[in-house]
């Protein structure tokens, strides 16, 4: 029999996303808390009537920005966005090693 470990993040009452590490759940659980407060922020901050955002809309905003806060932290700091990191290249061979590229040599045959 397997133990598996699970961690769950959970916000008032409700389960939020599973993850299999306690630093993933945490971050998760982090980026909630940044969320909660950039609704908070974007919510009292309505007091001009030119702007109507429904509940709805502004709890989506507010992930999105906790979601990408280091690029949201360099704009608001008046610098350009970092570049997102490019895929890094695979470090494993091709080919196994002691195996020849190519098509299989034919096998000689005796007359």
């Amino acid at each position: 029999m397997a133990v598996i470990v699970k961690y769950i993040v959970v916000r008032n009452g409700e389960e939020k996303m599973t993850f299999a590490t306690k630093k993933e759940a945490d971050a998760y659980d982090k980026m909630l808390d940044i969320a909660d407060n950039l609704f908070d922020f974007l919510e009292k901050s309505k007091i001009k009537p030119k702007i109507k955002i429904d509940e709805t809309q502004l709890e989506e905003i507010s992930l999105l920005l906790a979601e990408n806060r280091m690029e949201l932290i360099h704009v608001l700091r008046g610098l350009k966005p970092p570049k997102k990191p490019m895929a890094k290249p695979s470090t494993k061979p091709a080919v196994k090693p002691g195996v020849k590229k190519g098509l299989p040599k034919k096998a000689k045959t005796k007359k």
